[in-house]
């Protein structure tokens, strides 16, 4: 398989919008940086979730909080490197407490932090998870 994830740049206001857009599916959102421990012992269990619930209406969404200036040299590296299939983003955004609150009120801006929305049910959980709490906190939408 040829694999070329494209990662792009995304707005507090462009994730929004495709939140909005995409009303019969239920959002997994993880708010994560390369650099984070925590945030790459996680992320195998998102592509897993993406991968057993694909034929469900499941938008897996990996946002990195990396600085945009670190986009070629460590976040598309990576990517290629861990094999990542979901969609990844690098968050497009240069005020770090305008974005958190947007995202999250109650987000202290540490991460791995994961947003879960399906319609009118929003979840933000900031910490690690295992696969089986991602998993019960998808099913519990």
């Amino acid at each position: 398989m040829c694999y070329s994830q494209k990662v792009k740049l995304l707005s507090v206001d462009q994730l929004q919008e495709r939140i909005k857009n995409g009303k019969d599916s239920t959002y997994v959102v993880n708010f994560w940086a390369t650099w984070c421990a925590p945030c790459i012992k996680e992320l195998p269990h998102f592509e897993k979730l993406r991968q057993e619930y694909r034929s469900g209406k499941l938008a897996v969404l990996l946002v990195s909080v990396d600085f945009k200036s670190k986009l070629n040299t460590a976040v598309v590296p990576f990517v290629k490197r861990k094999k990542l299939t979901s969609p990844v983003f690098l968050l497009n955004e240069s005020n770090p407490q305008e974005y958190i609150d947007r995202i999250d009120p109650s987000w202290s801006g540490s991460i791995p932090a994961t947003l879960f929305i399906k319609n009118d049910n929003r979840k933000f959980i900031e910490t690690e998870l295992t696969y089986e709490q991602l998993l019960t906190e998808y099913k519990k939408l």
